[in-house]
């Protein structure tokens, strides 16, 4: 079989929840092959062994330091040494970045925001706000393919992959803006948003008031988001916003509260795999993507559904 790369997405030592997934979609075309940047491949490596990954490879260099340009410089040179039937890359602002660079620098055609790729690299993206869905694949080059969080369930099986280093070299160009200095982004106790199963939004029906929203999501353990109307006016922060130029989520689970519909946000969140939307105005856009919807007020319906839930849970 030929060898289907991934690009190991990890933060400070731990993988990510899309690398599961890449890993996933890579068994599913071929050999997979996670290829790890970083000082501490060897703690990386013992975690991918959870995912049935046939071969790990490991390219030392300072990546920290310097950032997506050299880690795209060091994946080129890989691609260009070992001719994968594919490139797979989460499709992270980070993710798309890696992979505009490589498809440059190896003259590979790119494609982005996949939510499903088959066996014959044929895939699957939902354009135009959510209202096209488009089958595609790449005719030149190496298919640089990045996919969307929570498009596929990662499936997890022990394995005891091979491990081999590759040695690859920052170009100058790459070395041009080194990183000074990063600070993490202090997370709370709930998912990161990209990457959550569940997500329970509010928009302007809120009226600024998030705290159904938020109780709801914590009874569900899911991430909180927000429409564009809610982030402009100031009631919450806008990195939570989901729409077409917020974050673009694909969960199991979808609640959107007091939010319209507009195809600003359904174009960031039409992909998931259920929706429930409440909304008071019957003739609200967001009713007719949702697969179940409540026309009612959410500071009624969102109290009593986080009672029955917690209730179920105790």
């Amino acid at each position: 079989m030929s060898e289907v790369l991934f690009l190991v997405d990890h933060i400070g030592g731990k993988l990510s929840k899309a690398t599961g997934e890449l890993a996933t979609y890579a068994k599913s075309i071929g050999d997979s092959v996670a290829v790890v940047f970083a000082q501490n491949a060897d703690e990386i490596t013992s975690q991918l062994k959870v995912f049935a990954v046939d071969k790990v490879i490991t390219v030392a260099g300072e990546w920290d330091k310097y950032g997506a340009p050299a880690i795209a410089d060091g994946l080129a040179q890989l691609i260009k040494a070992k001719n994968p039937a594919a490139v797979l890359i989460t499709s992270s602002a980070n993710g798309k970045e890696i992979a505009g660079r490589v498809a440059v620098i190896c003259g590979s055609g790119i494609i982005t925001d996949a939510v499903n790729v088959d066996k014959d690299l044929i895939t699957t993206q939902s354009v135009f706000g959510g209202s096209t869905t488009v089958h595609s694949t790449v005719t030149k080059g190496v298919p640089i393919i990045t996919l969307r969080a929570n498009s596929i369930e990662a499936v997890s099986a022990t394995s005891s992959p091979t491990v081999e280093t590759f040695a690859a070299t920052i170009s100058a160009a790459a070395k041009l803006a080194p990183i000074s200095s990063a600070t993490p982004v202090v997370k709370g106790g709930r998912p990161d948003l990209t990457e959550a199963s569940i997500v329970v939004s509010g928009g302007r029906g809120t009226n600024g008031d998030f705290k159904p929203v938020e109780a709801l999501a914590d009874a569900l353990g899911a991430a909180v988001g927000a429409s564009r109307a809610a982030t402009d006016a100031g009631w919450y922060p806008h990195s939570h916003q989901v729409g077409q130029t917020g974050k673009t989520v694909s969960p199991q689970l979808y609640v959107a509260a007091g939010i319209s519909g507009a195809i600003q946000h359904r174009a960031g969140m039409q992909t998931s795999k259920t929706i429930v939307a409440i909304n008071k105005d019957p003739e609200a856009p967001i009713l007719e993507i949702a697969d179940f919807a409540v026309v009612g007020d959410l500071f009624n319906v969102l109290p009593q559904a986080t009672a029955q839930i917690v209730a179920r849970k105790a």
